[in-house]
């Protein structure tokens, strides 16, 4: 039996909608993180969180107490170690927290980020903290965000991270991930 047009062309609009709609929810956890694709455009906000520029994050560097600046680009974690696959550089200073800023954060990588900023922030949920990546990425969305959940108030995004600090002519030096202590490994996993 054959539609009439108007029918057809109802129907494929439907399904575009439809399979829209599928891969939006995709991208998102069902506790409101980002999953997937997360080199792509990023919001202009974030609740409980101050979006920074280049020009406040320089601001923010010369205040006491001096921000904590966590750097949550990904790295590579083969049997139980991590490894490098390209170099990777960061902001002076920064605390590198590598696979923090995934959507749906595996238990090893949700104990390593509590412990890392518990300790680099000595407890205080109130002292500041500034989360940054790359340019258009949602990991340190995810990770600003979920510090916020964590009960941290003075958070800062430094949504265009390490593109704009070098685009602006500042240093980067060679960064490594902090150490993922041994107690909070599984215990069948050894360094």
């Amino acid at each position: 039996m054959k539609y009439p047009l108007p029918f057809r062309a109802g129907w494929l609009i439907a399904s575009v909608l439809l399979a829209c709609s599928a891969r939006a929810e995709a991208l998102f956890d069902a506790e409101g993180y980002r999953s997937s694709q997360y080199r792509s455009p990023t919001p202009l906000s974030l609740e409980g969180v101050q979006v920074v520029d280049t020009s406040r994050l320089q601001h923010l560097l010369e205040q006491q107490p001096r921000p904590l600046l966590v750097d949550v680009y990904r790295r590579p974690w083969v049997h139980g170690r991590f490894v490098e696959d390209s170099p990777h550089a960061n902001v002076p200073g920064s605390l590198w927290l590598a696979n923090t800023g995934d959507g749906n954060l595996a238990p090893l990588w949700q104990r390593y980020f509590h412990h890392h900023l518990e300790q680099a922030s000595g407890g205080d949920q109130q002292y500041p903290v500034v989360f940054y990546c790359r340019s258009d990425c949602w990991l340190s969305w995810n990770a600003a965000r979920r510090a916020h959940a964590m009960g941290y108030t003075r958070l800062y995004w430094y949504r265009d991270g390490i593109d704009a600090w070098e685009q602006a002519g500042l240093p980067l030096v060679h960064a490594e991930p902090a150490e993922l202590p041994a107690a909070l490994l599984p215990s069948t996993v050894t360094p």
